[in-house]
């Protein structure tokens, strides 16, 4: 409880490499992790490779983070493997569809979390870079992922050069619900949002970006209309050609 509640994003690594044992039993922890019927719809892609990760540092929006990390690990939902495990032993696989697609998903974003906490439990710093399904296309292509296979999330993970502060959270009451959702008013919209909204960094964040609002700089900068609606596009179009999305 201590290690989860204590979790912070680290954006600047040592040096230090991480030993490949010592990542492989991080690995491991990871597929300890609940999956849809113990298919294990998921594999991790490692790298460690400079030439490589400065290829994919594009596809990452050009983030620090993912050129200065030691290691990157691509989680990727994969229905290639189960399926073809059925096919050499004579069964028939129905698993290019939306909720087959859905099952690797879960599957991929549990197992990647396990991975974090046990990074972090080994002393080592991670960050989630949730720009990999932005160009889920372009990590196929560099990745030589096959069919049946899509690129969720990539972690990146080495040693802490520096431990920043804990991040704000809005209050659990906001987050809970008993028994059914319980929807929210403006009222209660305000008191959720009060505390982050007041935080100097976020007061900062407001003033470089010339708005009015913390939450126009969530709707007009940050993650735009245009942005979401192009990128949805493209990742439901890369579906279809990685097999998941039958027309």
């Amino acid at each position: 409880m201590e290690l989860l509640n204590k979790h912070v994003t680290v954006r600047k690594f040592l040096s230090k490499s991480v030993d490949d044992e010592l990542l492989k039993s991080i690995i491991y922890s990871g597929t300890r992790a609940s999956t849809t019927g113990n298919m294990q719809l998921y594999s991790v892609i490692v790298t460690k490779d400079i030439e490589r990760k400065a290829k994919l540092l594009p596809l990452h929006f050009n983030q620090p983070v993912a050129k200065a990390a030691p290691v990157l690990l691509t989680f990727v939902a994969d229905f290639n493997r189960f399926s073809k495990w059925c096919e050499y032993d004579h069964a028939e696989p129905g698993y290019n569809n939306l909720l087959s697609f859905t099952n690797a998903l879960i599957d991929t974003v549990l197992v990647a979390q396990n991975v974090c906490i046990a990074a972090e439990n080994n002393g080592l710093g991670i960050c989630y870079l949730g720009t990999t399904a932005y160009n889920a296309k372009e990590h196929i292509d560099l990745l030589g992922l096959p069919k049946l296979t899509f690129p969720v999330t990539t972690v990146a993970i080495g040693y802490p050069e520096e431990v920043p502060e804990l991040t704000d959270r809005i209050p659990l009451e906001g987050i809970i619900h008993d028994e059914l959702y319980s929807d929210y008013d403006e009222n209660r919209i305000k008191g959720l949002y009060e505390f982050k909204e007041n935080l100097e960094s976020s007061k900062q964040f407001v003033l470089e970006n010339n708005k009015e609002t913390l939450a126009q700089v969530f709707t007009d900068i940050r993650y735009k209309k245009a942005d979401n609606e192009f990128f949805s596009a493209k990742m439901l179009a890369t579906l279809k050609e990685q097999g998941f999305l039958i027309d």
